[in-house]
C-alpha cells in the first residue's frame, strides 16, 4: 500500500506562473541562472538559487544565502506572487515534450513510508549536497522543489486521472525554453481526492525516478524537526515529502553519454585491439552514431564512428546492475582499458546528457581535443525498477530523464 497525500500548496498567482516557475536547482550553470533571474525577477531561482543575489558572488552553503532565499519567499508571499490554498489538494501535472505527454499528480508522500524502503531508490547520495538541501527544506520551512516519482502502470489510475483532467478547469500552463508544455489542474473536491488516495493504496510500492538527494534531505530534516517537537504525533505536515509522480510507461530516459580526454598512453590501434576482446568491433551505419539496442555502444574515434556491440560472455544473466550497459561500459571499457576507476573523481571522463544530441560528442572531442566519445543506448525503465527492487544501486550517470519538472508550480509549507 502507498500513501499519496493532498497538500496545501504555496503557488504562484495565475499570471505569475510563466515568470516564477523555473528549471531545478541543479541543473543550471551559474551564468544560466543570472540570465533567467534578470529576465524574470519574479523567478523562484531567488529561492533555490538564492546566491544569485549577491553581485560578488557567494558560497551557496553559507549562511546568508540560506537567510537570503527564506526572506525571498517571504517576500514572494507579501508582495501577492504567492499564495496558500486554503484545504488539501491534489494537483495534476501534464508535461508534452515533442509530441508525447506524462500525465500524474503533485502530492505528498510518507518520509515514513521512504525510511521502510517502500519508497525505492536506485542511487546513492552525497553527504554535502544532503547536508544542502537539508539546511534549505529547514532554514526556509518548505520543500522547494519536488521529488520525482513513478510507479507501475495502474490502468484504473491512468483512467481517474484522464477523466479528472476533463472535470477540472486549467490552473496553469507553462511553456519552458526546451519547449516543454507544463500543464496543472487542481483537484479539490472531498469525493475526488479521497477516489485518487484510495486508488494508490492498491500500489505495492513507489520508486525514485529522479531527486534522491531531495528524498534524503527531507528524510534528515523530519528527523531534526521530530527531535525537536515534544508534541510530535506523524501528522505534521514534515512527516510527507512533496513530489511529482506519473506511471512508469509514460516515462522516457534519455542516454547518459560519456567522453573520456586521453586513452591511457595508447594510440588508437593499440586501444582498438585492446577492446576487441569483449566487444565486437564494427564501422556505424550513420554519422553521428546512436546505438540501435540494448548492449551496443557507439565509439567517436579520429573522426571515425564504430559501434561496439558486448560479446555474451561480459553481459550478466543474473545481476540486474551488471546487466546495465553503463556497468559493461565502465567494468570492460573505462576502467581495465582507459584506467577511469572512479568516473564520480576522475578528470579523464565527462558526461553529456541525451538533451544535447549525439552531435554534442563530436563537437566536443574534436572542438577540444579530447580522444573518444562513447553513445549510449538508454537505460530502460524495466532495468530501473528491477535495480530498485533488488535493493542494489546504479552506477552513477545512468539515466537522464526528460522532460525534467518544473520548479516552483507548487511547494509545500512544512
Amino acid at each position: 500500500m502507498s500513501t499519496v497525500r493532498p497538500f496545501k500548496a504555496l503557488r504562484p498567482v495565475k499570471n505569475y506562473a510563466q515568470e516564477f516557475s523555473c528549471p531545478p536547482y541543479d541543473v543550471l550553470e551559474e551564468n544560466e541562472v543570472k540570465q533567467i533571474v534578470q529576465k524574470y525577477p519574479n523567478s523562484f531561482l531567488r529561492v533555490t538559487r538564492a546566491e544569485v543575489e549577491f553581485k560578488d558572488g557567494a558560497d551557496p552553503h553559507s549562511d546568508v544565502v540560506y537567510k537570503k532565499a527564506a526572506e525571498n519567499i517571504k517576500m514572494f508571499e507579501k508582495t501577492g506572487v504567492l499564495i496558500e490554498d486554503e484545504k488539501r489538494c491534489f494537483y495534476l501535472y501534464r508535461e508534452t515534450w515533442k509530441g508525447r505527454t506524462q500525465t500524474g499528480l503533485f502530492a505528498t508522500f510518507s518520509i515514513d513510508e521512504y525510511d521502510k524502503g517502500l519508497i525505492k531508490k536506485h542511487e546513492l547520495t552525497r553527504q554535502d549536497k544532503e547536508d544542502d538541501r537539508a539546511r534549505h527544506i529547514i532554514t526556509l520551512e518548505v520543500q522547494a522543489e519536488p521529488i520525482f516519482l513513478t510507479f507501475k502502470s495502474y490502468p484504473e489510475i491512468k483512467e481517474i486521472l484522464s477523466l479528472m483532467i476533463k472535470k477540472y478547469d486549467k490552473l496553469y500552463e507553462v511553456t519552458d525554453s526546451n519547449e516543454v508544455l507544463h500543464e496543472v489542474w487542481k483537484v479539490d473536491s472531498e469525493t475526488d481526492v479521497n477516489l485518487i488516495e484510495t486508488s494508490f493504496k492498491k500500489i505495492d510500492c513507489l520508486y525514485i525516478a529522479d531527486g534522491h538527494h531531495r528524498a534524503a534531505a527531507s528524510s534528515r530534516a523530519r528527523k531534526q524537526l521530530m527531535d525537536k517537537n515534544p508534541s510530535h504525533n506523524g501528522s505534521e505536515e514534515y512527516n510527507f515529502v512533496m513530489g511529482a509522480i506519473f506511471p512508469d510507461d509514460e516515462l522516457r530516459i534519455l542516454d547518459y553519454n560519456r567522453v573520456v580526454k586521453e586513452l591511457n598512453g595508447m594510440d588508437s590501434n593499440e586501444f582498438l585491439k585492446k577492446i576487441e576482446e569483449n566487444f565486437t568491433v564494427s564501422f556505424a551505419s550513420e554519422k553521428p552514431y546512436s546505438p540501435k539496442e540494448l548492449h551496443e555502444i557507439g565509439m567517436y574515434l579520429d573522426k571515425k564512428w564504430y559501434s561496439l556491440k558486448a560479446k555474451d560472455h561480459i553481459i550478466s544473466k543474473t545481476d540486474a546492475v551488471k546487466a546495465l550497459d553503463v556497468s559493461i561500459l565502465q567494468e570492460y571499457l573505462l576502467c581495465p582499458v582507459l584506467g577511469i576507476e572512479n568516473p564520480r573523481k576522475d578528470p579523464n571522463i565527462y558526461f553529456l546528457g541525451g538533451i544535447r544530441g549525439v552531435g554534442a560528442l563530436e563537437e566536443w572531442i574534436d572542438e577540444k581535443n579530447w580522444k573518444v566519445a562513447f553513445s549510449m543506448y538508454p537505460t530502460q525503465l524495466s532495468q530501473l525498477i528491477k535495480v530498485a527492487d533488488d535493493g542494489m544501486i546504479m552506477p552513477p550517470k545512468s539515466t537522464w530523464f526528460e522532460p525534467k519538472l518544473r520548479s516552483g508550480l507548487t511547494i509545500h509549507k512544512i
